[in-house]
């Protein structure tokens, strides 16, 4: 899809970059209205990057989840809200342990919409200090896009008791599942 092309009404796309895709892959996967959360990267000059071309930082791309979803059940904003909930927005290609630009905080955009609708919610947390520090997390139009490998495509519900999924990747999630209890999806 071209990144400033109308989306239809009925699925639209999403693409946020959160630090190791695991985490985020899992958390969109559990809003209702969210049909698919799909791990890839995004953004960098490879024209087909592997994960350990991402992981050794020579690509350019950033770990990314690209969220189909149902604008009539959950919102862009909504997305929007989860994604700064998730992560730490204010450190720059890095998230916890994760470091390297492939772990930078980013949106990156399917359309004009959403880039105006990201900035905004940018400045309206700067200006409210909700972070205590400023964000700088990059907004840009999707560029580059490719799925990641088969077995990283729901990772954390098949490996949840693998090291990083249950020390870093579960508390996330539990965290989330939290804050966000009237957005998941029924079980």
């Amino acid at each position: 899809m071209e990144a400033n092309a109308p989306q239809s009404n009925t699925v639209q796309e999403a693409t946020f970059g959160g630090g190791c895709f695991w985490c985020v892959e899992t958390v969109f996967n559990q809003l209702k209205g969210v049909i698919e959360a799909e791990s890839g990267y995004s953004n960098g000059e490879h024209p087909h990057p592997s994960y350990e071309d991402v992981c050794a930082g020579t690509t350019g791309h950033a770990e990314v989840v690209k969220v189909r979803f149902d604008p009539s059940q959950l919102s862009y904003h909504q997305l929007l809200e989860v994604f700064f909930t998730i992560h730490d927005p204010t450190t720059l290609n890095r998230q916890g342990n994760d470091e390297g630009t492939q772990y930078r905080s980013g949106i990156y955009t399917h359309n004009d919409e959403q880039a105006h609708q990201a900035r905004a919610l940018i400045e309206q947390l700067d200006a409210s200090h909700a972070f205590g520090q400023p964000i700088v997390t990059e907004v840009r139009p999707l560029s580059n896009y490719h799925p990641a490998e088969a077995y990283h495509q729901r990772y954390f519900e098949h490996n949840p008791h693998a090291g990083y999924c249950a020390f870093v990747v579960a508390p996330k999630v539990a965290k989330f599942r939290k804050t966000f209890a009237d957005l998941l999806k029924k079980d």
